[in-house]
């Protein structure tokens, strides 16, 4: 196992990322909602506007939180803002088919401010759009914020100061029971990048013995995601995964050949 040093602090293990965001007030806002309950760690993913971290409107609604957009990451892509993350959460109104284990944040909060081994994400969708399907399916969790079921819509940075605030509150709380969920060995949570490479080289496999069509796919794949979703993947369970697509690979080969 490694043993690698890790910081136990979830101020500096959870990390916000704002995904296609519209408007500038919103980042601004939203840098702000972490800032007040102690959270440092934001990422924008393509917005809207490449300067708007500069942009007098996000300055303005920032309100104080200017470190915060200084030092916040504008990225290309969802792979890169969850570059360092093994575990990913998305937030959204809309349920999915097949989406990851649902859950609320007060629930999240409390888990990984337990597991001092999660390095998190929680992803927030554009104004207008919210998060795509093939997004979610990247994450362990999907995140609902029980609200009004007559009007539950939230502004982006009214639900980024909901999942601060609860982790906070977990964070400042002792929320786990002393040995709560161990067991006899427990390995590193796996990557989320490993997770994608180990989902890809399955999905080759699963084609090359033919029980995967893929000129008509259907669900087959979100449903291991799905699945795999629930088990929070350790590093070795992955390789071990990995492995044995490896296998399957190279015997379909050498019978191809013989």
């Amino acid at each position: 196992m490694n043993t690698a040093k890790i910081n136990t602090s979830l101020f500096q293990r959870l990390r916000f990322v704002l995904v296609e965001t519209s408007s500038p007030g919103n980042v601004g806002a939203a840098a702000r909602a972490i800032k007040t309950m102690g959270f440092s760690e934001l990422v924008l993913v393509n917005p809207r506007f490449p300067d708007v971290l500069q942009r007098e409107e996000a300055i303005a609604f920032a309100s104080g939180a200017q470190d915060i957009l200084a030092s916040a990451r504008i990225v290309d892509s969802v792979e890169q803002a969850l570059e360092g993350c093994n575990f990913a959460a998305a937030l959204s109104a809309r349920l999915r088919e097949f989406s990851p284990p649902l859950t609320a944040p007060r629930a999240l909060a409390a888990q990984l401010a337990g597991d001092v081994s999660l390095n998190a994400a929680v992803l927030f969708g554009s104004e207008r759009y919210g998060l795509p399907n093939e997004v979610v399916e990247k994450c362990n969790v999907l995140l609902n914020i029980p609200a009004n079921p007559e009007y539950s819509s939230l502004n982006l940075a009214q639900a980024v100061q909901v999942l601060a605030y609860e982790c906070r509150v977990a964070a400042s709380e002792d929320l786990s029971p002393a040995g709560a969920g161990e067991i006899g060995f427990q390995g590193n949570a796996a990557s989320l990048s490993d997770i994608d490479g180990m989902f890809t080289h399955l999905e080759q496999a699963l084609i090359e013995i033919e029980f995967l069509d893929p000129a008509s796919p259907k669900k087959l794949m979100p449903r291991l995601k799905r699945l795999f979703s629930r088990a929070q993947l350790e590093t070795e369970e992955v390789n071990i995964l990995r492995g044995i697509a490896s296998q399957i690979l190279t015997k379909r080969r050498r019978l191809d050949r013989s």
